[in-house]
């Protein structure tokens, strides 16, 4: 059994060094793969192999590129399999960096996809036609944020999807086991992050695969949008809470390191969301009739805003209407309901008996 205190070193010094940590046996028969990510501030996401009668099953298998592809290959092989070995692949969410390779893997091994449905069924959108109505549909509502026009027109990044025709192998809801013999692990679904995030839990083992759920250093970015849900930030709150009543397991991260702590880190995010909530208040009280994009010049980020390139300059701006939409949904803002649409202080209420 590892040590508490040696949870996630390796991992954690080399995050610091902005090195690739090595293939680590995390418990007998589970090794964490890091996957590099070209051209990304994250570096690497960490994938994990989990040992099969017949082969491997694998949890996020990275970005679908060369590089990540190789250095797939070369950690499978480092715990004593063969990539054609791979059986099975469980996605936590549809995002590139976690996805990417699972339809590679499908064709190279025959390996199973399996996923939530939310998700699933925004890759299966191929063509070139839903391709240019999914960009259409951005610009149009950037447009309505207020987003200047090379934010509005920055490059966001392309879903790796299904070949026509195809979707995952099995779709994965709240509470299912993945079939994975040996196994005992559960599907959780933890919404917020995209629609249909899932995080996997194995209760014997006390671990807790987070995906993009719940990372140890930062908070993953939580994004209002077409194809999104109505109101993430809300949905990615409450999925924070139910993490609280998970058992105290090591995370399993989708980036950075490992770490335990889940009631601690769910209450360190709420409270940093509850913290913006009331910064972005703060914004609108000083200056009404500010659109999204203003107030997301006027707020703190990890770094300035204006020297962001265009493209997290418009996840920062889908992030910030994310929160908006929760404090519209509190009763403390609300909207002009133009386009731009400008925020201005609700009135307050009126108590008093006649």
């Amino acid at each position: 059994m590892i040590r508490t205190e040696d949870i996630g070193t390796v991992q954690r010094e080399a995050w610091a060094a902005r090195t690739l940590p090595p293939v680590e046996e995390v418990r007998p028969g589970l090794w964490s793969i890091p996957v590099p990510m070209p051209d990304n501030p994250l570096r690497y996401v960490l994938s994990y192999a989990l040992a099969l009668d017949n082969g491997v099953a694998l949890i996020d298998p990275g970005m679908d590129t060369e590089e990540s592809w190789d250095a797939l290959v070369t950690g499978v092989e480092s715990t004593g399999h063969h990539i054609t070995e791979t059986r099975y692949v469980a996605v936590t969410h549809l995002h590139p960096d976690h996805f990417g390779l699972a339809p590679r893997l499908r064709e190279t091994a025959g390996a199973v996809i399996a996923m939530h449905a939310a998700d699933a069924t925004a890759l299966g959108h191929f063509t070139a036609e839903d391709v240019a109505a999914d960009k259409e549909a951005w610009r149009v509502d950037l447009t309505g944020l207020g987003a200047p026009p090379e934010v509005v027109e920055a490059a966001r990044f392309e879903l790796v999807r299904f070949p026509p025709g195809e979707s995952a192998d099995i779709v994965l809801a709240h509470g299912d086991r993945l079939d994975i013999p040996g196994w005992n692990i559960e599907a959780i679904w933890t919404p917020g992050h995209t629609p249909g995030h899932l995080a996997f839990v194995d209760r014997d083992r006390e671990l807790l695969f987070s995906g993009d759920h719940m990372l140890p250093r930062i908070s993953p970015n939580i994004s209002s949008g077409p194809g999104e849900l109505t109101d993430p930030l809300h949905r990615y709150l409450l999925s924070l809470h139910a993490t609280t009543s998970l058992p105290d397991c090591e995370v399993l991260p989708g980036h950075e390191y490992r770490f335990r702590g889940i009631t601690e880190r769910a209450h360190q995010l709420m409270d940093h969301h509850e913290l913006r909530l009331g910064e972005i208040r703060d914004a609108i009280a000083a200056r009404p009739e500010s659109t999204a994009w203003q107030v997301t010049t006027r707020v703190t980020w990890s770094r300035p805003i204006d020297v962001m390139s265009p493209r997290l300059q418009r996840l920062a701006v889908r992030e910030t209407q994310a929160h908006l939409i929760v404090l519209a949904d509190r009763g403390d803002i609300r909207s002009d309901g133009g386009t731009p649409a400008r925020w201005t202080l609700s009135p307050p209420i009126d108590t008093k008996e006649n």
